[in-house]
């Protein structure tokens, strides 16, 4: 495991090792994220369609057609039982 000292200024140098694997070079920019008592630091693309790429994954369910089709269902059987009432 690697370790780091934070500085008077709060400041901390990554390991060497660490950006060799992850690729990380002076100047790139990295997003840090606290999970409880936890920093998780990510590299973090130039582009900004890359920042965003995966973002809704999972908003809609597993399948995202399933999801579609189960809602195009559900207003149909809605519009069902709207006509039954008025007598169309």
């Amino acid at each position: 495991m690697l370790s780091v000292k934070v500085s008077s200024k709060r400041q901390i140098s990554i390991p060497s090792e660490a950006c060799r694997r992850l690729g990380i070079q002076a100047g790139d920019r990295l997003t840090v994220q606290i999970r409880d008592d936890e920093l998780v630091m990510r590299r973090r693309p130039a582009k900004a369609s890359e920042r965003l790429r995966g973002l809704g994954r999972g908003m809609y369910g597993p399948d995202p057609t399933a999801f579609v089709r189960a809602l195009r269902d559900e207003v149909e059987e809605h519009e069902r039982q709207l006509d039954a009432r008025i007598g169309r």
